[in-house]
C-alpha cells in the first residue's frame, strides 16, 4: 500500500475534512452511551408498568451487552469489506430503528428482542468510529483523537441521565425510548452527506472508481492526488480471526484480549455496583445515585487527557499508569469512607480507569493493519465484554456474601493492576 498520502497527513495541520470526521464519530459514540444507559433509566418504569421483577429485567440487561459484544465480533468486521461508512450507516439505523421501536413494545420478548437488535448496532459503531477515526488522523496525535472521539459515550451516558429525569415523570419511559430513536436516525443523513470513507479502505480494497475518490479525498485533506492506485492485496476477502492470532499479530492480540477482558471486568462492576455500594457505604440515594455521574463526568476528562498524554510519551506507558493508579485508589479506598471526599474518589476513578480502558480501544487501532483493523478492534471489544459479563456477576456474588464496599474494591483492584501490566508488555513497533 501507498504510504506517500499518509506521510504527508502526519507533516501537515489538521484540515476542516478531519475535524468532520472526529467530530461525527464522536456524536456517534455519544448516542452510542444514550442507547446503552437508556434502559438502565427506563427500568424501575418499565417494571411498574408491566408488573415484572428483576428476574426479567436482568434478562433485558444481559441480552443487550451479548448485543454489543456480537455486534462487535460479527457485525463491525464487515467494514473492513463494505467500507467504514457504510457500516456506520447501518449501525446507526440499527440503533436508531430498534431503540424508537422499543417506545412500542408490549411484552418483555418483545422487548429483550429490540435491546438485542440495539446491542447490535451500538456494538459495530463503537468499533467502526475508531478505525475511521485512527485511518484520518497523523500518526503524532492519533492516540488523542481516538480517545477523544470514544469519550462521548460517557457523555451520552451524562446527558441520557439528565433528559430521563425530566422526560420520564412527565410523559413516560416510552417517550424516552421515541426521542433517543430519533435522535439517532437523524444523524443518518449527517454520516451520509459529510462523513468520508476511509482512504485505507479503498487503497486495500478497491472498488470500483477508487482512484477518483481516493483524489477527491486527498484534495480535501491539502494531500497530492495519487497517479495510480498500488498494487492490490492477494489476501483473501474473507477477514477471519486466523489472521489475528497468525505467528506476526497471535502474542499481542492474546496480551490486548487480556488486558481488555480485566478491565471490562473491573469497569462493569463499578459501573453496575457505584450506586447500591455507595448507599452501603452510608451515602444518601441521592448522593448514590449522583455518585454514578461523577464517576461518568470524571471518566470524559481522563479519556481526554490520557490521549492527550499517550501523544507525548507512548500509549502503552499511559495506560499502565492509569490503569495502575486506578488499582492503588481502589485499594486503598477504605480511608475514604464515611469521609467527604468519597465523591471526589469515584471522579478519580472513573478519571484513571476510563482514560486506560479507552486507551486500549487505540491500541487495537494501532495494532492491525487496514485490511482486517475493524475485525481487530471489534473481537478485541468483543473478548472483552466476557469480562463486563462475569465482573458484575462476581461483584454481585461477593455483595451477597455481605463483603463490605472496601473489600469489593480491594479485589477488584486486581484486575485493575493485571490489565495495566499486560498492556505495557504488548509488542508491537506500531505501538509506542
Amino acid at each position: 500500500m501507498s504510504k506517500i498520502p499518509f506521510l504527508q497527513l502526519n507533516e501537515q495541520s489538521i484540515t476542516k475534512l478531519q475535524y468532520i470526521t472526529i467530530m461525527i464519530c464522536f456524536l456517534m459514540n455519544v448516542l452510542d452511551g444514550m442507547d446503552v444507559l437508556i434502559i438502565s433509566y427506563c427500568a424501575p418504569a418499565i417494571a411498574t408498568s408491566w408488573q415484572i421483577g428483576p428476574e426479567a429485567l436482568g434478562i433485558v440487561f444481559s441480552v443487550g451487552l451479548a448485543g454489543m459484544a456480537l455486534g462487535a465480533l460479527v457485525i463491525a468486521p464487515y467494514a473492513d469489506h463494505i467500507g467504514r461508512k457504510k457500516m456506520i450507516l447501518i449501525s446507526a439505523f440499527l440503533m436508531g430503528a430498534s431503540v424508537f421501536c422499543t417506545g412500542f413494545a408490549q411484552t418483555v420478548p418483545q422487548l429483550i428482542l429490540l435491546r438485542l437488535l440495539s446491542g447490535l448496532g451500538i456494538g459495530s459503531m463503537l468499533a467502526t468510529t475508531a478505525s475511521l477515526t485512527s485511518e484520518y488522523l497523523p500518526n503524532r496525535s492519533k492516540d488523542f483523537w481516538v480517545s477523544f472521539v470514544l469519550a462521548g459515550y460517557p457523555i451520552g451516558a451524562i446527558i441520557v441521565g439528565y433528559v430521563a429525569a425530566s422526560v420520564i415523570p412527565v410523559s413516560g419511559w416510552r417517550m424516552m425510548f421515541k426521542l433517543a430513536g430519533i435522535a439517532s436516525l437523524v444523524t443518518i443523513p449527517i454520516i451520509f452527506f459529510f462523513l468520508s470513507e476511509s482512504i485505507e479502505f479503498y487503497l486495500s480494497k478497491q472498488p470500483r472508481n477508487a482512484l477518483q475518490k481516493v483524489n477527491r479525498i486527498l484534495e480535501k485533506l491539502k494531500v497530492s492526488p495519487l497517479s495510480e492506485l498500488p498494487n492490490k492485496s492477494n489476501k483473501s476477502l474473507i477477514i477471519s480471526v486466523d489472521q489475528l492470532l497468525s505467528n506476526t499479530y497471535r502474542i499481542s492480540t492474546l496480551k490486548l484480549w487480556t488486558a481488555l477482558f480485566f478491565a471490562f471486568g473491573c469497569l462493569y462492576f463499578l459501573i453496575s455496583w457505584i450506586p447500591k455500594l455507595a448507599t452501603n457505604a452510608g451515602l444518601s440515594m441521592e448522593l448514590a445515585i449522583y455518585s454514578g455521574t461523577v464517576f461518568n463526568v470524571g471518566a470524559f476528562f481522563g479519556i481526554v487527557v490520557q490521549g492527550y498524554i499517550s501523544s507525548k510519551i507512548g500509549l502503552k506507558k499511559t495506560i499502565a499508569f492509569f490503569l495502575g493508579t486506578t488499582a492503588f485508589l481502589m485499594a486503598i479506598f477504605n480511608v475514604f469512607v464515611g469521609s467527604d471526599f468519597i465523591l471526589l474518589i469515584f471522579g478519580l476513578l472513573g478519571f484513571t480507569l476510563q482514560g486506560g480502558f479507552v486507551g486500549l480501544y487505540a491500541v487495537a487501532a494501532r495494532l492491525y493493519p487496514a485490511e482486517f483493523r475493524t475485525t481487530g478492534v471489534g473481537w478485541a471489544i468483543g473478548a472483552g465484554r466476557l469480562g463486563g459479563v462475569l465482573g458484575p456477576a462476581l461483584g454481585g456474588i461477593l455483595i451477597g456474601w455481605g463483603l463490605s464496599m472496601s473489600t469489593n474494591f480491594m479485589i477488584f483492584a486486581v484486575p485493575a493492576f493485571l490489565a495495566g501490566v499486560v498492556t505495557y508488555f504488548i509488542s508491537s513497533k506500531e505501538i509506542p
